[in-house]
């Protein structure tokens, strides 16, 4: 390969959460202070940040716009939407995206917000499929919005599937006029197939109920499949959804702040840049601009390219390893993302224990992966694979030796 996913990168004590703030962070879910034994190093597998060095590109970009001394009040460059264009065409086969249609945000979920404030009113009920995305939970509780859910189903060849009935009825009998929808769906790592999709927009369509599309890991897609933009299946859906983007999870540029949505609607799009600008916080940083400029350049189509490789071989050996090994867990392989989402209840229930020892189990021998609760999966562990091969052969050695 022409770029390095094989290094173990020591992140110490250089601003990462996911190795320096660990204890903190996972204490609470088994209800005590973690220890981990004696000659077992920490593995991060937990929170959503690749330990990958990034594209070289976006750096070069950045030490490039830092060595002119002055970083004063500035508006987005032309390349910066080009960019943003030329990879929406290329990856996703998006026509017609103009530099009007796109716009910053701080975050997706702070473009979620926005999005939510404009198109229910507080206390408004909003349809989410469940397992869900935290970062959604959260937004939604903390902003005073009212969560349905409706639960992803496994079907006969153990995929998740929407159930069409179940959100249209729930649609109907809680007057859901705000849908949250996630492609690819995070934390099952399910990529949503054009006619499932389609059934979903119709349906929405139908109940006039307005979307807003979570697709900041359509970049990752394994196994051969595609992202379908939930604003491509028809005219109306390209009218009636917001979406939202960003270089984060692609390239791991989370902790430089930059997202971008999508709006093609005049009418939501002029809305949403006005309930943004209330709080004078939603400004683009000069650094972070240069930083997609140099992730979405011909370089790293190519590093992505090689990412999705990675993932992919670290996926299959751990789907493969838990179905051959971990009797009593159940997982769907993912076909997109970097996150496992396995179900130990049968497991726990087995050997009477409960989700918390399991995962206390792990965290004794370094294991650092995260309860499943927090995302609506009461007996689930999300774990994190974008990390170099002989780690995750590693972790998934000492969860055999030493947890299940």
């Amino acid at each position: 390969m022409k770029y390095d996913f094989t290094s173990i990168i020591d992140r110490k004590g250089k601003d990462a959460i996911a190795v320096d703030v660990i204890p903190e962070c996972m204490t609470p879910a088994v209800g005590h202070e973690i220890k981990v034994k004696e000659g077992f190093d920490m593995i991060p597998m937990w929170i959503a940040d690749m330990n990958f060095a990034t594209v070289p590109t976006v750096a070069e970009e950045m030490i490039r716009r830092a060595q002119h001394p002055l970083f004063g009040y500035f508006r987005p460059r032309d390349e910066y939407f080009a960019e943003i264009i030329d990879w929406q065409k290329r990856r996703n086969g998006v026509e017609g995206l103009e530099p009007e249609h796109i716009g910053y945000e701080n975050g997706v979920l702070g473009g979620v917000t926005s999005a939510l404030r404009i198109l229910c009113s507080q206390g408004g009920n909003v349809l989410v499929n469940s397992p869900t995305y935290v970062g959604f939970t959260n937004v939604l509780n903390n902003n005073g919005f009212h969560i349905v859910h409706s639960p992803l189903v496994k079907d006969a060849d153990n995929m998740w599937r929407m159930d069409f009935e179940d959100m249209e009825k729930k649609i109907v009998d809680n007057n859901i006029h705000c849908a949250i929808f996630c492609s690819p769906h995070n934390p099952t790592g399910r990529v949503w197939e054009r006619e499932e999709i389609e059934k979903a927009m119709e349906i929405f369509k139908k109940h006039e109920v307005f979307v807003i599309s979570d697709e900041i890991w359509s970049d990752i897609i394994l196994f051969g499949n595609k992202h379908i933009p939930t604003q491509s299946v028809s005219e109306d859906a390209k009218n009636r959804t917001i979406a939202f983007y960003a270089p984060s999870k692609t390239f791991n540029l989370a902790g430089l702040i930059g997202s971008y949505h999508i709006v093609y609607s005049k009418l939501l799009r002029d809305r949403l840049l006005k309930e943004s600008s209330l709080s004078h916080y939603n400004s683009m940083n000069v650094m972070s601009m240069y930083a997609l400029i140099g992730a979405y350049s011909e370089a790293g189509h190519e590093w992505v390219a090689e990412l999705r490789e990675v993932i992919g071989e670290n996926v299959a050996y751990a789907c493969d390893f838990i179905e051959k090994n971990f009797k009593g867990v159940n997982v769907s392989r993912p076909q997109g993302t970097y996150m496992l989402f396995i179900d130990c209840e049968e497991w726990c229930r087995e050997h009477g224990k409960t989700l918390e020892e399991l995962l206390n189990a792990g965290y004794e021998v370094g294991v650092f992966w995260q309860t499943g609760k927090q995302f609506n999966g009461p007996w689930s562990i999300r774990m994190n694979l974008a990390l170099p091969h002989e780690r995750v052969k590693e972790a998934f050695d000492r969860l055999q030796k030493y947890v299940f």
